[in-house]
């Protein structure tokens, strides 16, 4: 499968733009080619695993790299867009910019279906009809517009760390957030902070 999804964005719409990231020094597209996006749409499960596997049997690769160059188009897109807006509230003047996205979201096919779990109550289930290899940028389209329409702009903050490019949205009390974790950015900090107190103290 590859390199794990990094998933802390803390919102779907967050860890797609994440999808490109320099976790350790070197810069990773997981979304480079078709069978990439297809095990990043399975970690971050926007896809059942039944329908990815159905689609790899029945697309070509080719198909499915050109579905994962308009992901990565998309991602890009959306990444200005983020970027422009963040550390402030999104008001209706945003709306003409989003439009590719609703573009996108008016090809969706979502119906609605009574189902059950075994044993479980009925419930009324949406549901998607996956027709081509197009449908899989739908989910991510909709991870999109929940961003943009269910959270507070003003808490999606950049990483601090010098090369770090991963986006989040500061969920802590207070909003005190800085790091994209504190296992990787919040340690380096810290350990920069040390080695220029050491060096401090030696001059």
């Amino acid at each position: 499968m590859g390199l794990p999804a990094i998933l802390i964005g803390d919102a779907l719409g967050l860890d797609f733009l994440n999808s490109v990231a320099t976790p350790v020094d070197i810069a990773v597209d997981w979304i480079a080619d078709g069978e990439g996006y297809l095990n990043w749409l399975e970690q971050a499960h926007l896809v059942p695993g039944d329908v990815l596997g159905d689609m790899k049997t029945r697309t070509r690769p080719a198909e499915l790299d050109k579905v994962a160059a308009q992901a990565r188009d998309l991602r890009e897109w959306f990444r200005g867009f983020v970027r422009k807006h963040k550390g402030r509230r999104l008001t209706a003047r945003a709306l003409a910019e989003l439009e590719p996205l609703n573009r996108l979201l008016a090809r969706d096919e979502i119906f609605n279906r009574i189902s059950s779990l075994p044993a479980g109550p009925l419930e009324l289930r949406a549901e998607r009809r996956w027709r081509n290899a197009d449908a899989l940028l739908l989910p991510v389209g909709q991870a999109l517009a929940q961003l943009v329409c269910n959270e507070d702009f003003s808490h999606v903050k950049a990483c601090q760390g010098v090369t770090c490019t991963l986006l989040f949205v500061d969920r802590t009390r207070g909003h005190a957030r800085r790091w994209c974790s504190m296992a990787i950015c919040g340690n380096r900090a810290k350990q920069a902070a040390h080695r220029h107190r050491l060096k401090e103290q030696k001059q």
